[in-house]
């Protein structure tokens, strides 16, 4: 199965940011990995996801039951 890719756009849509977040992201090193084809941003969407994981396992949300004691 082919490789899927997200633009900016795409991820900005995907986490209902603006674009120019995703783009402060990628200057920052805080986003998820990308890869630059000539001008073109590109995220491959399992890198996307892993991503989501890391930034979901740092909130301690599963650790402590999900809810405030």
């Amino acid at each position: 199965m082919p490789e899927t890719y997200l633009t900016p756009k795409d991820l900005a849509e995907r986490y209902g940011v603006p674009l120019k977040t995703v783009y402060a992201w990628n200057s920052g090193g805080a986003g998820p990995r990308y890869m630059k084809i000539g001008r073109h941003v590109r995220y491959r969407l399992a890198d996307v996801i892993a991503w989501e994981n890391e930034r979901y396992a740092e909130t301690g949300y599963a650790e402590n039951g999900g809810g405030a004691a």
